[in-house]
């Protein structure tokens, strides 16, 4: 396929015509004064060394090396190829546990890093088949939707951690579910969902998603790590375990008794992972016992620079036009008029170095970006990208670049960024919805479901053929219903939570309302029974003051005589 990196300068090819005009415009008043001397044929016998077609010829050379250097400013690229090549494998949705147990170090190094491990070798076994991956905890996402990407599912895998979930506990029943859904519409296609975790099942429901996997023409394999005399958990980035709410150590251990029946309701195998590789040449066998199906991919290769070609030719007809005189006789003009055009052939020369090496400059950081893209050292590669757009800040392959090698260090936002800038900047339309699917994976990957509906939408308008976005969106709409069910769920419960609340305040309004009327009930009752003590406390008194006078009224008198001394 054949394009222009910048074809805005196409435009100036418009000057070609114009020059044409004015030289046409300007051999009609050349002849109308020559008319004016005399006899047109008369003075061509005066001027026999003058040649009618030879001036015509050189402005026709020059006009062809101008067009050729506009080409050339307009960077004519050629090479990439867009095939659909055939392929033969399977699909492989890989479900991984990343709940707290997962940290425990029964196995090394970890139980969660050996299963990333496990992952590793897994994607390198393949060839022409199909991954996806599950994160699993108390909930379940969708990391990686299903790709033939296998340096992507990589970089998803590396990024796996406990801390992604909000929820904690272990539902396999969720993941398998979810991964039951994450398949392509291929049929008679291999399809195996691989759950790797410790077995400790805290929702129940597994066997019974595993048996409806079953049905759908999937098979569930359960690889079983850890160790079934249990390990603590360690806390991260600390010295300490995990603690119950008595303060005894968790001890995390392997259900293998709950892997078995999972992976015998799923049409399986049950495979214990331990501290070797019989686990990972066990898990190959057991997926090359399944159909395999020819596929079609689609394979996007680079675009290169073709502007060489056009400098030489355009070299060439400059050459040719110095070389040809407008006189008849080249000995009595070679000298005068090589004198005249060597400033302009040295002139001409420097423009075709200077432009050679500024296309090549931007170019060359791309080239130098990839080796390290495609060696796994994202960060140079980036400095690379960077480079290459500080040249040429509208190079669209740059900018799509710098976005995959940002998204492989996880700096989603600013890869996001990226491919906008390289969406916009993109005239091909398959390269351009390249980068609206890899917008969509990233806001699907971070549960953003609306802009990644948008941008999924926005890839297909550009290329309806595209499976893999037109199945991401699909998933991505089914998730983003999920999601509103689960937050018109929450919102139930907050709602019924709150109503629940009111009702209890209510209920304590009214008991104590119901405790002020009994006080105020008793207080009347409390204060007669004490008035009433008090009267006859104050009658009693009466009563002994009076007999107290009456017997002092009966006894004798007594008179006592002071004497006057």
């Amino acid at each position: 396929m054949f394009r222009f990196e910048d074809p805005i300068y196409l435009y100036l090819l418009l000057l070609i015509p114009l020059f044409a005009i004015i030289r046409f415009v300007a051999l009609r008043t050349q002849k109308r004064r020559l008319r004016k001397f005399g006899n047109p044929l008369l003075l061509k016998e005066l001027m026999p060394d003058v040649s009618r077609w030879r001036p015509g010829i050189k402005f026709w050379l020059l006009q062809a090396a101008l067009a050729l250097l506009i080409l050339m400013l307009a960077r004519p690229q050629m090479g990439t190829k867009i095939s659909h090549e055939k392929r033969t494998g399977i699909e492989t949705i890989i479900c991984v546990d990343i709940s707290n147990s997962m940290l425990a170090e029964d196995v090394t190094p970890s139980r969660l890093d050996r299963a990333k491990m496990m992952v590793e070798n897994l994607v390198d076994h393949f060839t022409d088949d199909k991954i996806g991956l599950i994160v699993f905890a108390g909930d379940a996402f969708v990391q990686l939707p299903i790709t033939s990407d296998y340096v992507s599912a990589k970089m998803f895998l590396s990024s796996v951690d406990p801390s992604m979930m909000g929820t904690q506990g272990t539902d396999i029943a969720r993941a398998v579910e979810m991964a039951t859904h994450s398949f392509t519409q291929e049929k008679e296609v291999g399809k195996a969902i691989i759950v790797i975790t410790d077995g400790e099942d805290h929702e129940g429901g597994a066997v019974e998603a595993a048996e409806a996997a079953k049905k759908a023409g999937m098979r569930v394999y359960m690889l079983g790590i850890g160790s079934t005399k249990g390990a603590p958990i360690p806390i991260p980035h600390t010295s300490d375990y995990m603690t119950d709410n008595t303060g005894q150590t968790v001890m995390s251990a392997l259900n293998e008794d709950m892997c078995k029946q999972i992976a015998s309701a799923g049409g399986g195998a049950y495979i214990h992972v331990e501290n070797n590789s019989n686990a990972q040449d066990l898990l190959d066998q057991e997926l090359e016992k399944l159909a395999r199906k020819e596929t079609k991919a689609t394979v996007y290769s680079d675009y290169d620079e073709q502007f060489q070609a056009f400098g030489i030719l355009a070299l060439l007809l400059l050459v040719i036009e110095v070389c040809l005189l407008e006189s008849k006789n080249p000995l009595l003009k070679r000298v005068s008029l090589f004198g005249t055009r060597k400033k302009s052939v040295a002139t001409v020369l420097l423009l075709l170095v200077a432009m050679s090496v500024s296309a090549q400059t931007d170019r060359q950081y791309i080239r130098q970006g990839n080796k390290q893209y495609r060696a796994g050292n994202f960060p140079n590669a980036e400095v690379s990208y960077r480079k290459a757009i500080e040249k040429n800040d509208r190079n669209p392959q740059a900018l799509y670049n710098l976005g995959n090698s940002l998204l492989f260090q996880n700096k989603d936002s600013a890869a996001v960024a990226e491919f906008e800038k390289a969406a916009k900047a993109e005239t091909n339309p398959l390269r351009k919805s390249k980068a609206y699917h890899n917008m969509g994976v990233v806001c699907q990957r971070h549960q953003m479901f609306g802009e990644a509906i948008e941008a999924y939408k926005q890839s297909l308008r550009l290329n309806p053929h595209d499976d893999e976005t037109r199945y991401n969106l699909e998933l991505c709409k089914r998730q983003q219903k999920q999601q509103q069910n689960q937050q018109n769920q929450q919102n139930q419960d907050n709602k019924d939570k709150q109503k629940q609340d009111q009702q209890k305040q209510d209920q304590q309004k009214q008991q104590q309302d119901q405790q002020k009327q009994d006080q105020q009930k008793q207080e009347p009752k409390m204060s007669k029974e004490n008035a009433e003590q008090l009267l006859n406390a104050a009658m009693q008194q009466e009563k002994q003051t009076q007999d107290r006078m009456k017997k002092a009224q009966q006894r004798p008198q007594k008179r006592s005589i002071e004497k006057n001394w």
